[in-house]
């Protein structure tokens, strides 16, 4: 294990600050309004759906959880948020590989810092909650997440993916040089190089080569917070010499024409051509993982 993994592992080092928010906010997050004509809304019939608690260490977090009503030994997604929260879109997400015959799970890893729903201004959203949150916390929250999945799972064969979006597309790279869990991540639009910090003391590209487990970038090439240019540099990372099995498997796809947030249907950086390609990438590169997932019941990108 390399030095920046380790730096990402003590959990007995999480400040005990206590949680800010402890349920989660109904609808969409304030700074998304308002929402698009185009939003998605995938049903919960045939679902087990709702708020959750997850323990952890220092207390308890809130979370979205939904399983098939029936089955067992059922694939597990964790699901990771954008910056705005478990708001509705990463609700529905759950949804989405729920209808599939997963369990989808997605933790507030927020709710120390604050309550991203309520937040209106962007800005004041990255700087009071968003720059504050420790990956070490995140990394130890997402386990215990897992753990509390696969107790649910009515038996532990299935295979575990992580998936997650913007700020969770981040966080996807580094959960899968973290986990060895983990047997799949698709990350959407994740920043991948950034300058290192006490609490964000490495990004994607710095632990590229010591993946567990394979992972599917998938971004945009008119994103103007992620470059091509860094997008090549990462390419690079995962094919360096010396790379982990689980790099070299790794892919990116960028969708040219698409802009940051294009899998957003609430949004107007969605673009619906882009989106189900790429959810439809996302659905076989898990597969081709074990993460055996069905047709889903109705209609979603």
């Amino acid at each position: 294990m390399t030095d920046d993994l380790r730096s990402l592992r003590p959990l007995a080092t999480l400040d005990r600050r206590g949680f800010v928010t402890t349920a989660l906010a109904g609808g969409f997050a304030v700074a998304t309004l308002p929402v698009s004509a185009e939003t998605l809304v995938t049903p919960s019939e045939g679902l087990d759906a709702g708020e959750v608690r997850i323990p952890v260490a220092d207390g308890s977090l809130p979370a979205y959880y939904a399983r098939p009503a029936r089955g067992s030994k059922l694939p597990v997604v964790l699901v990771v948020q954008e910056i705005f929260g478990v708001h509705e879109h990463i609700r529905d997400v759950c949804r989405r590989f729920a209808q599939r015959g997963a369990i989808a799970v997605a933790p507030e890893l927020f709710a120390r810092q604050g309550d991203p729903s309520k937040v209106a201004d962007i800005q004041a959203l990255m700087r009071d909650i968003v720059s504050k949150v420790p990956d070490a916390q995140v990394m130890a929250d997402l386990d215990a997440t897992l753990q509390w999945a696969r107790a649910r799972a009515r038996g532990v064969e299935g295979k575990v993916g992580v998936t997650g979006f913007c700020w969770g597309g981040r966080i996807t790279w580094l959960y899968a040089a973290h986990s060895p869990e983990v047997a799949a991540g698709v990350a959407w639009y994740g920043r991948l190089i950034g300058q290192p910090s006490v609490l964000q003391p490495s990004h994607p590209v710095d632990v590229a080569a010591s993946l567990h487990a394979p992972v599917l970038g998938l971004y945009a090439g008119k994103d103007g917070g992620i470059p091509l240019d860094g997008v090549e540099t990462m390419r690079a990372a995962l094919a360096a010499p010396g790379a982990s099995p689980a790099a070299a498997a790794s892919q990116i796809v960028v969708y040219p024409e698409a802009g940051h947030g294009f899998y957003a249907d609430y949004r107007a950086s969605y673009r619906r051509e882009d989106a189900e390609a790429a959810f439809a990438q996302a659905i076989g590169f898990f597969a081709s993982r074990g993460l055996t997932l069905q047709a889903a019941s109705t209609k979603t990108a």
